[in-house]
């Protein structure tokens, strides 16, 4: 074998990047295990414990914080871990309507209207559909004459085009979607959340927030949805705040009765070595991890047990005031007991009028520590010295040394007044101070003044990074556009239901793995037991790859990957039953396994290409759970391909190399699916009436029920998971319900047992009132409340019309692209367009097969059958089946043609050679459909009521793309060749 040393240099290689990718994983669970020990089942003071670990080296040799390795390990996504995700639809409709000082126009706002009706329908690009529509209206009306104004005046010009106010607006909506993720992102920053994800759904105006962990719904609705402020205030210098300070502290030393708890945690303490809390001012504690001497200080100094005050090392070696803004330090967990000591009343008398604290919006690089400033309140109404609003534009760029750098301009009213702000703060060239720009009541940044800036026109510099200044100017330009953002979809998992996932989940992979071993090993024999390493390889390098990656892994991931341990056996079943042919041809050992590889390779090439194929096309068009999906399949392939076909053969060579006995089979499994010779092309014509047959019934059901059995993906509203403490009646349930949501539908059935419901209802679903989440959760449980029954609700998803529609959109292009994908990639590598359309024929075929059966059985099994993103994850996988089965028989006609020179055959002789084909593969075929069936069967017992009809879908689809690839994609190459055989008669 060639380049056998490179493949066994790369397998090391790969092995060290996973082996360190997954030893952050292997870290963070012995912090993580100590803390649990120290907490004894106290969550405060586990929480406590990995606070004061943040910034502490737990990562030996490399001197990684916990802080830092958390960030790099797999993280859970929320189904397995709890926790909420949010999809926030930046307003377009108002940002047009504010960039054109909100006219009056009876055409403007007609358009406005229509484009957003529009979008709500599907459409995609709002400005565009706003455009098209005003010149509908006006048709002679000029655009330029509501949005060519001072403030824009450099950008558009009075005597614009349509056109060019139409590219303007693109790029002013883009930027306020940069600028709503900007400020988003600040926001969940400062909420605390662990590991957020967020993403910008690209071509849309739309933003995706995963928060694992948080459960306070009301709390994250209100902090995303709220109306950003950006304001300038003047601030305070550290030595005229330090005895204010230091008389709170003496206060709360005389009035504070209650003991500070205070973690006694290993090396991490607040003032841990190298920490910015380390120097703390005249009378505080020295660090210590002496809990008692601890405890005793936090009497003594309450406020600055907990907030230090910044301190340098003078000339003289004594310690100094920092001169500065920065008026405090204080560890995030610590936040709160400094703003509740604030808050006590004798302590505001201690405070002057003129002054308000803030902390800053982020903590300190590489810390937890927060910064606090003193602003300066300077007018009598308590505003701030300049608004948001008086920003005109801000922009990224460098200044003369090449540092990256903001530029911001003001507006006419803002300059002046930023005139007389930035005179006074530069007034003293040996004292120049600061002036805070704060959002949302935390302090973004805290430049200081060097001079009287006249103009309007200002740079602020510093130790900026590229990102640093692209996120500065879109917080600046923040103020300028209101661009209101709202919650259009949302899903909340609670944390026990996150556990049980988890455990259903590790059950399921851990028993189809078992499964897929001693088949292997029973069947194979020894070749089996080389099958298995190269499985268990693949399944290091699959989470290896993934952590690298710092994917998320969620529920249908874990699907994603126990599937890829069903398929990755795929090539090795290929390619032993090529070996087995070539043994039974009388060749030795090492020649069968020589030309079993390399006559296996064309089949495993095309088929693991289609499936891949699929998986992008899922992880473009898909979102969520169904990318987690495509992740873990895309990169479960790849790995296949190098452990099942390369390291296995490098395997193989070394046991050859040492004369081992190899054997491919058992006294049982030798003369399987021999001498097999079904006529699958004569009987098609049955085939096409049992697939008829099954297709006409669902259509029956179809109408008999109405339409489909949608999920809120597909046509909006609520669904709740909801757990009783017993059996529960559906149609009682249901009449509650309705009851109390006011005679709307409210749509109950079981979910896997009978004391789990799966309730949806669209109530108050078009409703725009930021209340109505709150008001529909109420009205549901003083439904639910009335049964007498306990329950608990594990999960609740919110879907609006506006967002399924889109959805619906991005499912029907993934099946036709991905059709037209498959019918290009057949056409170009089996050169005859009937082989392509042949494929993608069967592709419909299953399409319908699988909704009608679901169709069919809906209501009839004891867990519902919606159709919504699984499912077309579902359909689109079996798509890949399909396909994976078709192009191995048709690579067989291909290889059979090549051996007798022909390049077509027709009439009978294609009759023979397409039914050769498939009985020569049939043992392939029903091999791998068998081990992935076992596999899909696995976890439809053992993996959780949340993915059983996903997987259900895998099932049916399992087995229709089977019977579709032997009965119905290449027999129906004779029927579409009709007229070339006439041609050669």
């Amino acid at each position: 074998m060639q380049g056998k040393g490179f493949i066994k240099f790369m397998a090391i290689l790969l092995g060290i990047v996973c082996l360190y990718s997954l030893s952050f994983n292997l870290v963070t669970y012995n912090v993580e295990k100590d803390a649990k020990a120290y907490a004894k089942g106290d969550v405060a003071k586990e929480k406590a414990y990995l606070d004061s670990m943040a910034t502490v080296a737990v990562y030996p040799g490399l001197g990684l914080t916990y802080q830092q390795v958390k960030g790099k390990e797999i993280n859970l996504g929320l189904d397995l871990k709890g926790g909420m995700n949010v999809t926030m639809e930046i307003s377009l409709a108002e940002l047009t309507k504010s960039l054109a000082g909100n006219t009056s126009d009876a055409n403007f706002n007609q358009a406005l209207q229509n484009a957003q009706t529009q979008m709500n329908a599907g459409g995609k690009d709002f400005i565009t559909l706003f455009v098209n529509e005003y010149e509908k209206l006006a048709p002679n009306g000029k655009l330029a004459d509501f949005f060519a104004n001072q403030d824009n005046a450099s950008q558009l010009k009075a005597n614009a085009s349509n056109g060019d106010v139409k590219n303007f607006l693109s790029k002013e909506a883009n930027s306020a979607i940069d600028r709503s993720f900007t400020i988003l992102r600040s926001r969940i920053d400062g909420f605390g959340v662990v590991s957020p994800n967020m993403q910008k759904q690209e071509g849309s105006n739309r933003i995706f927030i995963e928060m694992p962990g948080v459960q306070d719904k009301e709390r994250v609705r209100k902090l995303l949805q709220g109306s950003a402020e950006l304001q300038f205030w003047q601030v305070y210098q550290n030595e005229e705040v330090v005895n204010i300070l230091e008389n709170i502290n003496k206060t709360l030393a005389l009035t504070v009765k209650d003991t500070v708890a205070v973690t006694a945690a290993k090396p991490a303490d607040t003032a841990a070595k190298g920490s910015k809390l380390a120097n703390l001012t005249k009378g505080a504690p020295k660090d210590t991890s002496a809990t008692a001497k601890k405890a005793e200080a936090s009497k003594s100094n309450p406020l600055f047990s907990v907030l230090s005050i910044p301190t340098y090392t003078a000339e003289n070696g004594q310690q100094a005031l920092r001169p500065g803004p920065v008026v405090g330090w204080t560890l995030q967990k610590d936040t709160a007991k400094v703003k509740a000591y604030f808050a006590r009343p004798e302590i505001k008398s201690l405070i002057p009028g003129t002054m308000k604290f803030m902390w800053s919006l982020k903590p300190m690089e590489g810390s937890k520590v927060f910064e606090l400033y003193a602003i300066k309140v300077s007018s009598l109404d308590g505003r701030p010295d300049l608004g948001g609003d008086a920003i005109s534009n801000a922009m990224q760029g460098y200044d003369q040394k090449n540092r990256p750098e903001v530029t911001m301009y003001m507006n006419s009213d803002g300059a002046a007044k930023w005139k007389k702000i930035t005179a006074d703060a530069s007034a003293d060239p040996n004292n120049k101070k600061a002036i805070a720009i704060v959002l949302d009541n935390t302090v973004y940044s805290a430049p200081t003044v060097q001079n009287e800036i006249p103009n309007g026109v200002s740079s602020i510099s510093g130790s900026f990074t590229l990102e640093d200044t692209k996120d500065l100017a879109n917080i600046l330009k923040a103020g300028k556009l209101p661009a209101p953002a709202k919650i259009v979809s949302d899903f909340v998992v609670g944390p026990s239901l996150g556990q049980q996932a988890i455990d259903s989940g590790l059950s399921s992979f851990i028993i189809a793995f078992v499964v897929i071993l001693a088949f292997m090993a029973l069947y194979y024999n020894k070749a089996g037991w080389v099958a298995n390493l190269a499985l268990l390889i693949n399944l290091f390098f699959i989470m290896g790859v993934l952590a690298a990656f710092g994917a998320v892994l969620t529920l249908p991931g874990i699907a994603g990957i126990v599937l890829t341990i069903g398929l990755s056996v795929d090539a090795n079943i290929l390619i032993f039953e090529r070996v087995r042919e070539e043994l039974a041809h009388g060749k030795n050992t090492a020649v069968a396994i020589k030309e079993g590889f390399k006559h296996a390779m064309s089949s495993i090439i095309d088929s693991n290409v289609t499936l891949f194929i699929l998986g992008i096309i899922l992880f473009i068009f898909g979102t969520g759970p169904v990318q987690g999906f495509a992740t873990t399949l895309c990169v479960g392939i790849v790995t296949s391909l190098f452990a099942a076909v390369l390291i296995s053969r490098v395997i193989f060579e070394g046991l050859l190399s040492k004369k081992a006995n190899i054997s491919f089979d058992n006294s049982v499994t030798r003369n399987a699916f021999k001498n097999i010779a079904f006529n699958f092309v004569g009987h098609r014509k049955l085939y096409y009436v049992i697939s008829s047959v099954i297709i006409l019934a669902g259509i029956g059901f179809y109408i008999k029920n109405d339409g489909l059995n949608l999920g809120v993906d597909f046509k909006g509203g609520r669904t709740y998971m909801v757990k009783f403490d017993r059996k529960m009646n559906t149609e009682e349930v249901t009449k509650k319900l309705v009851a109390n949501f006011e005679g709307e539908e409210a749509l109950v059935k079981t979910a896997g047992t009978d004391n789990s419901l799966k309730i949806t209802t669209p109530y108050h679903i078009t409703d725009q009132d930021p209340n109505a989440d709150k008001i529909v959760e109420n009205a549901l449980r003083k439904g639910l409340t009335e049964t007498g029954a306990k329950f608990e609700i594990g999960s609740s998803q919110k879907v609006t019309p506006t967002i399924a529609s889109d959805i619906i959109t991005s499912a029907v292009y993934a099946v036709l692209f991905s059709c037209l994908v498959m019918f290009i990639y057949i056409v170009v590598r089996f050169r005859k367009w009937q082989y392509g359309l042949g494929a993608v024929i069967a592709l419909f075929h299953d399409v319908l097969l699988v909704i009608s059966l679901y169709t069919i059985l809906d209501g009839v099994l004891p867990f519902p059958l919606e159709i919504g993103q699984d499912f077309i994850a579902a359909i689109l996988t079996v798509m890949g089946y399909t396909m994976t089965e078709t192009v191995v028989v048709f690579d067989r006609i291909r290889e059979k043609l090549n051996e007798s020179g022909k390049t077509d055959v027709y009439g009978e002789e294609r009759n023979t050679l397409i039914n050769f084909a498939l009985n020569s593969t049939l043992s392939r075929t029903i091999l791998t459909s068998l081990t992935v069936f076992f596999v899909l069967m696995v976890i439809f017992v053992f993996g959780g009521d949340s993915i059983r009809g996903f997987i259900f879908a895998l099932l049916i689809g399992r087995i229709i793309g089977t019977y579709s690839s032997l009965c119905i994609s290449t027999p129906i190459v004779i029927d579409l060749s009709k007229n070339e055989k006439k041609a050669v008669k």
